[in-house]
C-alpha cells in the first residue's frame, strides 16, 4: 500500500466536512486477515490486527510521523476477539511499537497467547491490557470508548468509540465477528444493549453475505445426525477445526446430545484444540451460567469415566485410534493422514463450511469428506436486522469475500436508508456526517417463535412482541386465522367479523361484476396474478385491475 493514497482510491459519502475515516489495511476478503486505522478527529485507533505481515503498518505512517519522537501507527490498538484473522500480528505490532498501548476483553487478553503457541510463554509478554465490559472508558480528551459482548466467541466484544467536539459527538460502532444466536458455550450478542446508540458510522462483518440459515439447533442436530449415522456404519469420524471456538463447541454438543450421551464411544482430542479447551477451563467463570452448572456436576470437557468419554489424544494412543468407530478433534492445520492410517477406518472427515481446510487425500486410509454447517457468524437476516436495529448514517461492510459483501450492499433495503461502502484494503473512507440526516424507518421486525407438534394439535407461540402491537386486536378480532403456503413459507392471516358475515353475500353480491371478489387470482384478499400491478398486495374485494380475469375464464 502506498504512503499517501491517490485520489482516485478516497471514497467519499455526505454532506459536511468530515471528522471520521477509516483506512482498511486489510478486511479479510480471504485469509489475510482485519486490521482498519479510524481516525475521529485528531485520534487514530487501530481496530485490530489480523494480518500476518505488518509492514504496510509501518508504512502507513506519513513523512511527519516519522520524524516525530514517537512514530506509532496509531494511538492505540482495540481487539475485537481472539481468532488469528483479528489478532495474529498483535505480537509482532508490539515488538516493533512497544510503547504502543493494546486493548481487549479480560477473556480475550487470556485467549491471545494461543496464537504464538510455537514460541515460549516466556517471550510473549502481557503486551495486552484488559478492559471491562459495558463500562466507558475515556482514552484521550474526548475519545470514549465501551465494549459490548457481541457472541461468536468468549471474549468477543463490538467495540463502540464515542468523539466529542464543541459541537457535537461522533459514535462509530465495529462489531467484530458477531453472532445473535447463543451457542453452547457463548450467549449471542444481545439487540437490546445497543439500541437507541444515535450511530453515525456502522463497520460490520459480512461473513456469509445474504444466506440464510437454519436455527442453531436445527444446525446441531443435522450434524449429530450425520456423525451418529456413521459410527452405526462403522465408521470413524474427523472434524478439522480452529483451535479456539468451533472445536470446544462441537465437543460440547457430542457430549450433551441425546445421539451420543451415556454412549460407549471414545472422543478424542489434539494438538491446539485441546489446548484451547484448557484455555476454556480457565475462564469458566466467565462462561454462560448454564455452562458453569453442567461443570458442577462433571467435568467441562475432559471425563474418561462417563460415556462418551472425552481423552486427549496423546502420541501412545495414535497406534489404536481408528481401529474402531470413534470421534478424532483436530487441528485445522494438521496432516490428517497421521491419524487416517491405512490399517483404519473406514473415515467420514467433516469439514466446517467457509473455514478453508486443505486436505490430501494421497496418504489417507478410505475416507469420505463431506462439510456441514455450525455457524459463529450471524446469516444475511441477522447481519440486516442488526444494521436496522442501530440505524446508522454509514454501513461499512468487511470481513467476508468480495462477491458475499457485494450481494449486502446491492440490497435495496439497505441502498435506501444507509450510505453502504465495501472498500478495498488501502481504500481510504471519508465517513462525512450530515447535520441533516434523516433517521430511516426501521422496517417491519421479524419475530421468531415456537411450534409444538402434539399429533393431532399444533402449537405455534409467538413473542409477546408480537400482541404487543396495536395491529393484534385486528388480526385477532375473531380468534381464527387463514393460513396458506407461499413456496416454502407457510403464511397466516387473521379472519375479521366482517370478513366473515360478508364471505358468502359478497360473492353472490358481485357475482355478475369485474372485480377483485370474483377474479380467479384473488386468494385471501391478496392478488397471487403477476401480470397485475397489485400482485402480492392485499386488496379490497370491491377494488379492480386491468389484469382481471373471471372465476369461469378459461385457464
Amino acid at each position: 500500500m502506498r504512503d499517501n493514497l491517490s485520489a482516485s482510491s478516497r471514497v467519499h459519502a455526505g454532506e459536511a466536512g468530515s471528522e471520521l475515516e477509516c483506512l482498511p489495511y486489510s478486511v479479510q476478503h480471504n485469509d489475510e486477515g482485519i486490521c482498519l486505522l479510524i481516525k475521529m478527529g485528531p485520534h487514530r485507533i487501530l481496530l485490530d490486527c489480523g494480518l500476518g505481515d505488518i509492514s504496510s503498518l509501518a508504512r502507513g505512517l506519513s513523512k511527519s510521523e516519522r520524524r516525530g519522537s514517537s512514530p506509532l501507527p496509531a494511538d492505540l490498538v482495540l481487539i475485537s476477539h481472539a481468532h488469528p484473522d483479528h489478532a495474529r500480528g498483535l505480537l509482532a505490532l508490539h515488538k516493533a511499537f512497544p510503547v504502543l498501548p493494546i486493548y481487549a476483553s479480560e477473556v480475550t487478553s487470556k485467549l491471545l497467547p494461543l496464537n504464538w503457541q510455537d514460541q515460549a510463554p516466556p517471550e510473549i509478554s502481557q503486551f495486552c491490557q484488559a478492559l471491562p465490559l459495558r463500562s466507558p472508558v475515556e482514552f484521550k480528551d474526548g475519545l470514549v470508548a465501551e465494549l459490548f459482548p457481541a457472541g461468536h466467541l468468549p471474549g468477543a466484544v463490538a467495540i463502540m468509540l464515542t468523539y466529542t467536539t464543541q459541537q457535537r459527538s461522533y459514535r462509530l460502532l465495529y462489531t467484530g465477528d458477531f453472532f445473535l444466536s447463543n451457542s453452547r458455550l457463548v450467549e449471542g450478542l444481545r439487540l437490546e444493549e445497543l439500541r437507541g446508540l444515535d450511530l453515525d458510522v456502522l463497520i460490520i462483518e459480512g461473513s456469509y453475505g445474504t444466506s440464510r440459515h437454519p436455527h442453531r439447533r436445527n444446525q446441531e442436530n443435522q450434524l449429530a445426525e450425520r456423525i451418529n449415522r456413521a459410527i452405526a456404519d462403522h465408521c470413524s469420524v474427523l472434524l478439522p477445526t480452529p483451535a479456539l471456538g468451533l472445536g470446544q463447541e462441537l465437543l460440547m454438543l457430542l457430549r450433551s446430545h441425546h445421539h451420543f450421551t451415556g454412549r460407549d464411544l471414545d472422543i478424542w482430542v489434539d494438538g491446539a484444540v485441546a489446548t484451547g479447551c484448557d484455555a476454556y477451563l480457565e475462564l469458566l467463570p466467565h462462561l454462560p451460567a448454564s455452562v458453569q452448572n453442567f461443570a458442577r456436576h462433571q467435568p467441562l470437557f475432559w471425563d474418561e469415566r462417563v460415556r462418551p468419554r472425552v481423552r486427549r489424544l496423546q502420541p501412545e494412543n495414535r497406534a489404536t485410534v481408528g481401529k474402531s468407530p470413534c470421534i478424532v478433534l483436530t487441528d485445522s492445520t494438521a496432516d490428517l493422514s497421521q491419524h487416517c492410517q491405512p490399517d483404519t477406518g473406514p473415515w467420514l472427515i467433516l469439514l466446517p463450511e467457509k473455514i478453508d481446510i486443505k486436505v490430501n487425500k494421497q496418504y489417507l486410509a478410505p475416507t469420505t469428506i463431506e462439510t456441514y454447517l455450525l455457524a459463529q457468524h450471524s446469516d444475511g437476516p441477522g447481519t440486516t436486522q442488526l444494521i436496522h436495529n442501530l440505524r446508522p448514517q454509514h454501513v461499512i461492510f468487511v470481513h467476508g469475500s468480495p462477491a458475499y459483501l457485494a450481494d449486502l450492499t446491492s440490497l435495496e433495503e439497505l441502498q435506501n436508508r444507509y450510505h453502504v461502502h465495501s472498500p478495498a484494503a488501502g481504500t481510504l473512507v471519508e465517513l462525512l456526517i450530515g447535520d441533516t440526516f434523516l433517521q430511516p424507518a426501521a422496517p417491519e421486525t421479524n419475530y421468531e417463535g415456537e411450534l409444538t407438534d402434539l399429533g393431532t394439535v399444533i402449537t405455534i407461540t409467538l413473542s409477546e412482541a408480537i400482541t404487543a402491537d396495536s395491529r393484534w386486536q385486528q388480526f385477532a378480532d375473531t380468534g381464527l386465522i387463514e393460513a396458506r403456503w407461499q413456496g416454502e413459507e407457510l403464511v397466516l392471516r387473521g379472519l375479521s367479523q366482517r370478513e366473515l358475515l360478508n364471505q358468502s353475500s359478497d360473492r353472490f353480491t358481485w357475482s355478475e361484476v369485474d372485480c377483485c371478489g370474483t377474479c380467479r387470482h384473488q386468494r385471501g384478499q391478496r392478488c397471487w396474478n403477476p401480470a397485475s400491478p397489485l400482485y402480492n398486495f392485499k386488496v379490497t374485494l370491491e377494488g379492480y385491475c386491468p389484469a382481471f380475469e373471471g372465476l369461469n375464464d378459461s385457464q
